[in-house]
């Protein structure tokens, strides 16, 4: 018998995707046996959670049309692991999760959990995955959610499960740090001298992460060096100031050779990682006020309303015009409310708890 199930859209470089990767391979290690099942068949991430022990199923479901198609095995699946706890990711994984464990009978042995990773969905996009999602939600014991932001916004639209649960995503301290000497070195191969002043960006090609407010608000300040990492960056029309670097698996190196970190999505986050991995790296954050990105910076940043290029050019600039030494107190200070607040631990005790109690 497995201790939980975890149902995701699928295993590709993604927020949710390191969330899960780094809370299996914790829980494990702890003695709760864990198994991942990616939907689709993006499955990049399925090697880092193998190498902690955990196994994992990919049912290559190439869309979300065809995600049905791949129900028997998902349900074959949980009736051979009998999980103690079937916990869907996303609105797809929730919604698969939802239909095995009222298909796969013995439901009275397990405890149905959802994941939900967003806020403020566009519309236009996900409404009608939203709208589902809430009318089958009130079969679901618990939905976990890492923002007040996200609760407040499902609750807004009709979700209904026995209770909801904020989890805040959370950050190994150790991994994301300052490091003077990797700095240097990252400087270096970049071609970024020591007294340029940088701000990193780390997202994937996406309308919900508004690279093109980002690149407008860049293209006034040419004394200030972008970094842009993410799936996508690569192919961007970027101004002389802005290296776009794609898809990287070293962002912790990255973060070390920048002094900003940047996040200017529009709509749908929930808690953005790279704001709260950048200020475990010391940077001073900048970010839209989308999600709990105001919870997570606190007094440490600037938070500016979504899609205001001006807005955001003189966040920038007038962390950029600081002195070498506020400006590195600043990044201290975020990085003692990450440790404070937002640990990998500490989200790690909080599901463990609450598996346990399921």
């Amino acid at each position: 018998m497995t201790d939980v199930l975890h149902v995701i859209t699928g295993l590709g470089v993604g927020g949710a995707e390191t969330m899960l990767v780094q809370l299996t391979a914790a829980l494990q290690a702890r003695g709760l046996t864990q198994h991942v099942v990616g939907l689709s068949a993006l499955d990049a991430r399925a090697r880092d959670i193998e190498s902690a022990g955990v196994e994992v199923t990919i049912l290559g479901a190439r869309s979300a049309t065809v995600f049905p198609l791949a129900m028997p095995k998902l349900l074959r699946t949980v009736r051979a692991l009998r999980p103690r706890i079937l916990q869907g990711w996303m609105y797809h994984g929730n919604l698969a999760a939802s239909l095995c464990h009222r298909l796969a009978g013995n439901r009275g042995e397990r405890t149905l959990m959802w994941n939900l990773r967003a806020s403020n969905m566009d519309d236009a996009r996900y409404g009608r995955l939203i709208r589902l999602s809430a009318l089958v939600s009130r079969s679901v014991e618990v939905a976990i959610a890492n923002s007040q932001a996200g609760i407040d916004f499902h609750r807004a639209r009709g979700f209904r499960p026995k209770r909801f649960v904020l989890i805040d995503n959370g950050v190994d301290v150790a991994r994301f740090r300052p490091d003077p000497g990797l700095r240097r070195q990252v400087r270096g191969e970049l071609g970024i001298g020591e007294s340029e002043i940088v701000a990193i960006h780390a997202a994937r090609v996406d309308p919900m992460k508004d690279h093109a407010t980002l690149l407008a608000a860049m293209a006034q300040l040419p004394s200030l060096t972008a970094i842009l990492a993410g799936s996508g960056t690569q192919a961007l029309d970027t101004p002389k100031n802005v290296r776009a670097l794609g898809p990287r698996g070293d962002l912790e190196r990255l973060y070390a050779a920048a002094d900003i970190v940047v996040s200017s999505s529009a709509f749908g986050e929930g808690f953005a990682n790279v704001i709260a991995e950048g200020m475990s790296s010391a940077l001073v954050p900048v970010a839209t006020d989308v999600g709990d990105a105001r919870r997570i910076v606190g007094d440490t940043g600037t938070i500016i309303a979504p899609r205001d290029v001006q807005g955001l050019a003189a966040a920038l600039g007038a962390v950029a015009a600081l002195s070498d030494v506020e400006r590195r107190r600043r990044g201290q200070a975020a990085r003692q409310r990450i440790a404070a607040n937002f640990t990998l631990e500490r989200s790690v005790d909080a599901y463990a708890k609450l598996y346990a109690a399921a």
